[in-house]
């Protein structure tokens, strides 16, 4: 027996509720819940049962080696784990204007040019317009180009064609009357997403869909979005600065964490070598308030500038301000100084920022910045050719971090001669020959590195 139920469902998570409320108990979005009909079928004591399958052992089946193809760009071969994967899905989100629909076309020339069938569906431009980016790109640049939003139009031109690449701009964008729907909400995007994973496995395309993200940051659609497809990359940076970060969140086929570097230019996209040297372009003269970092991003050490600046408050409670480090773990940092050092940073209004715009989640960032703090405020720079990395304990201990002699070979690559870390002294530092490498148990040795 078939009954109807009443539902509320919320058009930003795809979460339901019995009731309708102002908030979606599961985002926390307001007014996103909308009334909808369900068919019910009445429980029965007997269930019918589909026909038993057969399962197979992991010993019996055969290992096939998956031929990556080469996108013409090194860092995003990088962060995909080696290449694209043929049959794979990746989802590429970013804020707009950050460069997602350039870096996609500018891989899909690459390998237009070098011998695959690439085809780029655009459900946001028309083809002059993709044509106008491209010569930009690349004088002549050659893409078979699809303007179209219709998902069933899309797939049988993607079976018709079957291209070693096709890229979905966007993802958003794509609309299907096998469901209901707005177009950009959560079901139509996770329909036209399954039925795109279901023609990328079948055929053995590789397909790089774009997505937009919400206000939060955050990919927009069900969060179901992300477990459906292989790899997720995010392109971060700010829109009114050249840098960008692609980060790999998830991956299938590779190591997630990865990150690659670019500058934005009129060519598009240019990757960034030695990114070290990107971010710390002013390190010549030592300077009070400075410390430069050595921190593990994926399988890349990248050395970075965190600055420090302490000035009497004027206020009755002093500022905290970070920009590209966690303002809570800042105020951690602070205690542990006062506690352990007797610093008086009460009456100290305080700002860290890390330079180049790059954001610092890694523990080994807590000692950098309690250097730079007491550099600030005792107005003496730190010696130019020291790099620090460290966890800071609660109890005022400094404790070592991972892949410490990682981080050693690419500060004496880079002509840095002091290393200071915290834990014990292990092999890292002994491999060195050209690097000072010191070991601190605590804070209280922090005042004997300064100049």
């Amino acid at each position: 027996m078939v009954k109807t139920k009443t539902i509320f469902a919320c058009s930003n998570c795809g979460a339901s509720t019995p009731r309708w409320q102002g908030k979606c108990p599961t985002c926390g979005e307001w007014n996103t819940l909308a009334q909808q009909e369900v068919m019910q079928t009445k429980s029965s004591s007997q269930k019918s049962l589909g026909q038993a399958g057969k399962p197979q052992l992991i010993s019996h089946l055969k290992h096939e080696d998956f031929q990556r193809f080469d996108t013409g760009i090194a860092e995003l071969n990088s962060v995909l784990g080696g290449g694209m994967v043929p049959g794979s899905m990746v989802l590429l989100g970013g804020d707009p204007g950050i460069g997602k629909s350039t870096l996609a076309l500018q891989a899909a020339i690459f390998a237009q040019k070098h011998g695959k069938k690439v085809l780029y569906v655009s459900g946001e431009e028309s083809a002059h317009q993709i044509k106008m980016r491209a010569s930009r790109l690349e004088p002549n640049a050659d893409v078979l180009v699809f303007p179209e939003t219709n998902l069933e139009t899309v797939m049988a031109t993607l079976i018709a064609e079957q291209p070693d690449l096709a890229i979905i701009d966007s993802i958003q964008t794509m609309n299907s009357q096998e469901i209901n729907g707005v177009v950009g909400g959560v079901s139509q995007i996770a329909y036209a997403t399954n039925s795109l994973m279901r023609v990328a496995k079948e055929y053995n395309v590789a397909v790089l869909i774009i997505g937009h993200v919400t206000k939060e940051g955050m990919l927009a659609g069900p969060k179901t979005l992300e477990h459906m497809v292989d790899t997720v990359l995010y392109l971060e940076g700010e829109r009114f600065t050249s840098l960008r970060l692609l980060r790999s969140n998830k991956n299938r086929f590779g190591s997630a964490g990865e990150v690659g570097v670019f500058q934005m230019d009129e060519s598009g996209l240019v990757e960034v070598l030695n990114p070290s040297a990107l971010f710390l372009e002013h390190k010549d003269t030592p300077l009070a308030g400075s410390c430069t970092t050595a921190i593990l991003e994926g399988n890349k050490v990248l050395l970075l500038e965190v600055q420090a600046l302490t000035n009497a408050s004027t206020f009755g409670y002093p500022r905290r301000t970070t920009s590209g480090f966690d303002l809570n773990r800042l105020q951690l940092i602070l205690a542990i100084l006062q506690k352990t050092l007797k610093v008086n940073l009460s009456n100290q209004d305080v700002y860290i920022n890390v330079a180049g715009g790059f954001k610092l989640d890694e523990r080994a960032a807590d000692l950098p910045v309690a250097l730079a703090l007491l550099s600030s405020m005792e107005n003496k720079p730190l010696p130019s050719e020291l790099v620090a990395f460290g966890e800071l304990g609660l109890l005022g201990e400094v404790r070592g971090v991972s892949q410490s002699d990682k981080r050693i070979r690419e500060v004496e690559k880079l002509g840095f001669k002091q290393v200071v870390l915290g834990g014990r002294k292990n092999d890292a530092g002994s491999k060195s020959k050209k690097v000072d490498v010191e070991y601190l148990k605590s804070v209280l040795e922090l005042k004997k590195l300064f100049k």
